[in-house]
């Protein structure tokens, strides 16, 4: 199920359309419009999702940072322009909270074949997640914190070797000490940043392996290996 997030920026196909004279006004670059539900039900979209959306929406445009964001937070007074710019900019942790399911978690391959496995497999890693996230908690009151100041990557492999290692004191001194440890290395604070969406090694000049390697090795006996590609 899809959701409008409290606070995001202007679709791209939108951008051009975007007309500040319109609507009710609440200030520079700031006002209400009404989006209104599509006559026709989008294909991607069930039957009862369809029928329980409102007939209207209304939302708030504003401009502030070069970007024109969207939000459900209506009032201009108890959510400034200048607030829904630091709102807007914590949606990197998004993009952090991803990589590590997808990246340090290994959620970037999966393993199981049938959509039903894959759906149960994608489970796990989000129970992984959670709990590590958990611990990262903990870890962040018994310092006085903010669990976004702990880095999870560290977490995880402190949690890994604490499970090998728990059974040499009693639990409560043990998760005590994973704590402590989880807490003492914190991430920097990094306003504004900003990375390119690049690779940044080169990949291998192979094409990928989309049949039976058995197959694959017939047709290397029979043909010879392909060209690499450029």
């Amino acid at each position: 199920m899809l959701e409008l997030t409290p606070c995001s920026e202007q679709h791209g196909a939108r951008k051009k359309s975007t007309d500040f004279r319109k609507g009710k006004k609440l200030g520079a670059l700031d006002h209400l419009i009404t989006y209104e539900k599509p006559k026709i039900k989008p294909e991607w979209m069930t039957d009862e999702y369809y029928f329980s959306m409102p007939e209207t929406l209304t939302v708030r445009e504003l401009k502030v940072g070069g970007k024109i964001l969207v939000t459900t937070l209506l009032l201009p007074k108890k959510t400034p322009k200048k607030a829904l710019k630091e709102l807007y900019k914590e949606r990197w942790h998004v993009e952090l909270d991803f990589r590590n399911i997808k990246t340090t978690l290994g959620m970037e391959t999966l393993s199981c074949k049938r959509p039903e496995m894959v759906e149960k497999e994608m489970w796990v890693y989000f129970l992984a997640y959670n709990l590590i996230r958990i611990i990262m908690a903990q870890a962040a009151s018994f310092m006085d914190i903010l669990p976004r100041q702990l880095s999870f990557k560290h977490a995880l492999q402190l949690w890994r070797v604490w499970r090998q290692q728990s059974n040499l004191m009693n639990e409560d001194e043990s998760l005590r000490v994973l704590c402590l440890l989880i807490a003492e290395n914190r991430v920097g604070n990094r306003p504004g940043r900003i990375e390119p969406r690049v690779i940044k090694r080169r990949p291998k000049p192979y094409s990928l392996l989309v049949i039976i390697r058995g197959l694959a090795r017939a047709h290397v006996k029979k043909y010879g290996h392909p060209k690499k590609q450029k």
